[in-house]
């Protein structure tokens, strides 16, 4: 066998990988700190949540989260919208389910734990029965329809009219209109749940983008009531002030929840700027093998001109719902500690 000294070998460094230790009374942060000690996944979560508090501690650096997937459905929309109500957050962009699901939470409606079958009957049957009860399911949640006609109602009495006047709007005034309304309502009825992620951003002033606000409840509904009034969506008006956000950046940082059209709207987003993303962090269940975008690697993104050359980037795979807020704990532990 060839006896190598380190200073041979240009790739491997002596850096020999730990155990990681747990006991009762752990910190998030210590943890993420055992995490550091192994290897595969653990490493990855520990870089993940290094990046990710670089990031948020940048002042400098403009953020943009992507939030994909059915993040507010399944109990995320607290972690969300304190990291907004934080200031750590300068632009969102995520789907009309989300903001759908948002803005039913604001208004009093609520979603349940259910299950994904039942012992005593198929997955098949078990869907029939829902239906037959009126109740949708998101996986193992429950969401009785009952607060989609009150989410309707919402929409046509507290949303729609002040934007009548307007004619066409953007998406992102849509958006903020839907945030105010939100926050309104969930005041004014003492609803009991919080006003929710996007009246978190009204109040923040930070803009949300829903780029393909078509394929949702939110976007039917905004395509019925357009039927009858001058009221219309226009999606490129949202093109300027997104762009125009990233190429005033000093820096520029990106969180990534999921894939889809999010992730691609906020990484294109610097294809028509001087710059790149600095810092880029991603959560997703997606394998790059098929060549689509909510798999595609950040390494993949750097060969497109999205990710400077020397960003800082990791990309966990997993379940967001168990990923995100393990991630941004471990990164607020790490920014109190360095205060």
């Amino acid at each position: 066998m060839t006896d190598h000294s380190d200073s041979d070998r240009e790739e491997f460094q002596h850096d020999p990988l730990g155990h990681a230790q747990v006991r009762a009374g752990m910190t998030v942060g210590d943890l993420v700190e055992e995490y550091g000690r192994a290897g595969i996944g653990a490493a990855a979560v520990h870089e993940a949540v290094d990046v990710t508090a670089e990031m948020l501690a940048d002042e400098d650096c403009t953020v943009f989260l992507s939030l994909a997937g059915a993040m507010v459905p399944t109990g995320m929309r607290r972690v969300v919208s304190d990291l907004v109500r934080d200031g750590h957050v300068d632009a969102l962009v995520t789907t009309g389910a989300n903001l759908t699901h948002d803005a039913i939470e604001a208004v009093g409606g609520k979603h349940h734990h259910g299950r994904t079958g039942a012992p005593e009957r198929t997955e098949r049957e078990h869907d029939e029965r829902l239906r037959d009860e009126e109740v949708d399911r998101i996986y193992n949640v429950y969401l009785p329809q009952e607060h989609f006609a009150l989410f309707e109602s919402h929409l046509r009495e507290e949303v729609f009219p002040p934007l009548e006047e307007e004619g066409s709007v953007s998406i992102a005034r849509f958006c903020a209109e839907l945030g105010r309304a939100n926050a309104e309502v969930n005041d004014r009825e003492g609803v009991a749940e919080d006003a929710g992620v996007a009246a978190a951003a009204f109040d923040c002033d930070v803009p949300v983008y829903c780029p393909a606000i078509q394929d949702s409840v939110l976007g039917l509904q905004a395509w019925m009531y357009s039927q009858t009034s001058p009221f219309s969506l226009d999606a490129l008006r949202d093109m300027s002030p997104l762009t125009d956000l990233a190429y005033e950046a000093d820096r520029a940082g990106c969180l990534l929840v999921g894939g889809g059209v999010p992730k691609n709207f906020t990484l294109q987003t610097m294809l028509v700027t001087p710059g790149a993303y600095d810092y880029a962090v991603q959560i997703t269940m997606d394998g790059a093998a098929t060549g689509g975008l909510s798999g595609a690697t950040l390494d993949e993104a750097r060969s497109w001109g999205k990710l400077e050359k020397d960003a800082r980037n990791v990309t966990v795979l997993g379940d967001a719902t168990v990923y995100l807020p393990l991630l941004v704990a471990g990164a607020r532990e790490r920014m109190e500690d360095a205060a």
